[in-house]
């Protein structure tokens, strides 16, 4: 079994959940629909990209990624996300 780290948002919404705060939304096959074309969307506007990265922090990233459970370009990914999301 993987281990997560949550966030505080994250550990919020688990706590909700469990406590039954959480409530569908009306429409749900609709919504859910169009949930799911948006995100197939989003993920085809992938682009591949070639990084030039000494190899200590390479080994560091690919280091992090295994404790946590995920790819290590994921990873990568993910924080080039939120960097640019700032």
């Amino acid at each position: 079994m993987k281990y997560y780290e949550l966030d505080k948002e994250e550990q919020q919404m688990l706590e909700d959940i469990e406590k039954g705060e959480f409530v569908s939304v009306k429409n749900l096959a609709k919504v859910k629909k169009e949930l799911i074309a948006a995100a197939k969307n989003t993920s085809n506007k992938t682009r591949n990209v070639n990084l030039r990265i000494p190899e200590r922090d390479l080994q560091k990233l690919k280091a992090k990624a295994a404790r946590e459970g995920i790819p290590y370009q994921t990873l990568a990914s993910s924080i080039l996300h939120r960097y640019t999301n700032e």
